[in-house]
């Protein structure tokens, strides 16, 4: 695990700062930052949009009396895109709207839910689950 965060937390920045440079070469130095600007602002309106959509989804179900497991999962995701989208890069970009867009998160998330399956049912992800009195917090 740690070895993977490690190589997450070093490829990634210097994969971003590669592509950020090439960009910078072609179209110059205020463009690249103004287009890094850009795509912060709106990946940070489309996240707040994207949000507050799921927000009235997960009160209408709520509303309705249904748990609603899978608005919350997007909510999750959309934090996690607006996060993304607001960092610097051409490659955390690209994930964040990749989150933020409806059909692709639903694919991220079957992906994410095929995962979390398998290390179920392999014994490397347990959940516990413990019912009781006003002592359980």
């Amino acid at each position: 695990m740690f070895a993977r965060l490690f190589l997450l937390f070093t490829i990634v920045p210097m994969a971003e700062l590669y592509i950020l440079i090439k960009i910078g070469s072609y179209l110059g130095a205020f463009n690249t930052i103004l287009l890094i600007v850009i795509t912060g602002i709106l990946g940070a309106l489309l996240a707040r949009l994207e949000g507050l959509r799921t927000l009235r989804q997960i009160m209408q179900s709520i509303s309705r009396g249904i748990v609603p497991a899978e608005e919350l999962v997007d909510s999750v995701l959309i934090f996690v895109a607006g996060i993304v989208l607001v960092t610097p890069g051409v490659l955390t970009d690209a994930m964040g709207l990749f989150l933020l867009v409806p059909y692709t998160r639903t694919i991220f998330k079957r992906w994410l839910r095929r995962k979390l399956d398998r290390m179920v049912s392999s014994g490397k992800f347990q959940i516990h689950y413990r019912s009781g009195g006003r002592d359980d917090f």
